[in-house]
């Protein structure tokens, strides 16, 4: 299909795991109630400031998934199975369904991370170096696109596929490129998001070092309290996500229910520090802007926005001032919130899961509050919503954003399905 004509792009399913529940519903459900999945776990290394993380100890089960793709998957990997299972069941209902619709070569998967099988390559070093011996599959295991993999051998993806590493930023990336391969004509349906598991004292430290983590030692209130003057940097957490988009005109005809539709993606980099946003703010508002002009969308037109809101002191005050270039005056009048404040950082997943929020949204009309924002920071003076939950059942078009290490910037705009 010609470029002058893209194709429309519905989101068809989604599937999501994290501190807070082993579906989206449960996890929906509980930011609904202000629960959060982050609590104080001191950890043995003396050397790790960070006591607040937001760890998984109910996984999901790894049942009906085959031993032999398993044995070769590291957590991160096998979280990405779970969610992409949640997606094609809401989507399709069932795998054979999704046979029946389209072929193999019609759908394709874009499945990101952004430090991987960090964790297991700390394991499987140490027990080489210990006894002499790793796991045979340790080559297969560190494979940074061993989720993609896994994800399109289990469900018969042939077509596009792909494995972005792009920090914080990967999972809201993955989006955005599938949208823009389904858009292009070469795929039908994809499967697109990111996933992240970095439990590890080696591997948490070697975030903590970077002084990214929050310092608070003892109160949650402050441990993850994006826009506010207590911040002090971000609680690490586990959990993946994925979305199931489908070409707007196949998802019709087969009679899906369509969840929303993506309409803008922006993606451009600040080409400045490998951790500090770039201080001139021009990729971050290019970004969003660029989103806008693809979606055909003024800033008067976004009825709400979820923030990548880390908590960290850079990021928060960086990401206000970006919003206010990017926006214009209008940005003062668009309600904006974090959902960091209950799911800490994902990482890789943070963009595919804070998407799903977008459409939750979209359904509920409930634009979720920036819990723990009692003392905001006066210079992040937009309204993030503090504390309490606002609804709104006439919103129409939304906007995620989301910012990662090396400069990555991306910015997704979704259209209510009832447009």
């Amino acid at each position: 299909m010609s470029n002058n004509h893209p194709r429309r792009v519905a989101i068809t399913g989604y599937g999501a795991v994290c501190s807070l529940g082993n579906s989206v519903e449960e996890i929906w459900n509980s930011i609904t109630h202000y629960k959060v999945g982050y609590k104080s776990v001191p950890l043995q290394d003396p050397n790790i400031v960070s006591r607040f993380f937001g760890k998984m100890e109910d996984k999901p089960s790894m049942k009906g998934f085959p031993k032999a793709i398993l044995k070769f998957l590291p957590e991160f990997a096998k979280l990405g199975m779970a969610v992409t299972a949640e997606a094609v069941t809401m989507a399709f209902g069932h795998k054979d369904e999704l046979d029946r619709c389209y072929d193999p070569f019609e759908r394709g998967v874009i499945f990101g991370t952004g430090w991987g099988s960090l964790d297991e390559a700390t394991v499987e070093i140490k027990n080489y170096h210990d006894v002499g011996m790793a796991s045979p599959f340790s080559n297969l295991i560190v494979m940074p696109n061993v989720a993609t993999a896994a994800i399109s051998m289990h469900w018969n993806l042939r077509g596009y596929q792909n494995t972005p590493i792009a920090a914080c930023a990967t999972g809201s990336i993955a989006i955005g490129d599938a949208y823009e391969i389904i858009r292009s004509g070469r795929a039908k349906v994809m499967i697109a998001g990111g996933g992240e598991s970095i439990r590890a004292d080696f591997c948490v430290w070697s975030i903590d070092a970077l002084r990214a983590l929050s310092k608070e030692q003892d109160a949650i209130e402050k441990a993850c309290c994006p826009f506010s003057a207590d911040r002090s940097g971000f609680v690490l957490s586990e959990g993946a996500a994925v979305l199931c988009l489908e070409d707007m005109a196949s998802a019709q005809a087969r009679g899906a229910r369509i969840l929303g539709e993506v309409i803008g993606y922006g993606n451009y980099s600040d080409a400045r520090d490998i951790t500090s946003p770039a201080e001139d703010l021009l990729a971050r508002a290019k970004t969003i802007s660029s989103a806008l002009a693809q979606a055909g969308a003024t800033p008067e037109s976004i009825d709400y926005i979820n923030a990548h809101g880390t908590s960290t002191p850079l990021n928060d005050l960086n990401e206000t001032k970006a919003l206010k270039l990017a926006l214009g005056e209008h940005a003062y009048n668009i309600p904006i919130s974090s959902t960091k404040s209950y799911t800490g950082h994902l990482v890789g997943g943070a963009g595919a899961i804070e998407s799903i929020f977008c459409l939750k949204t979209f359904e509920t009309g409930v634009m979720p509050a920036t819990i723990h924002l009692a003392n905001p920071d006066p210079e992040c003076d937009l309204d993030f919503i503090p504390n309490v939950h606002r609804r709104n059942d006439e919103i129409h078009r939304i906007m995620n954003v989301n910012y990662g290490f090396g400069g990555s910037n991306s910015a997704l705009i979704f259209a209510s399905p009832n447009q």
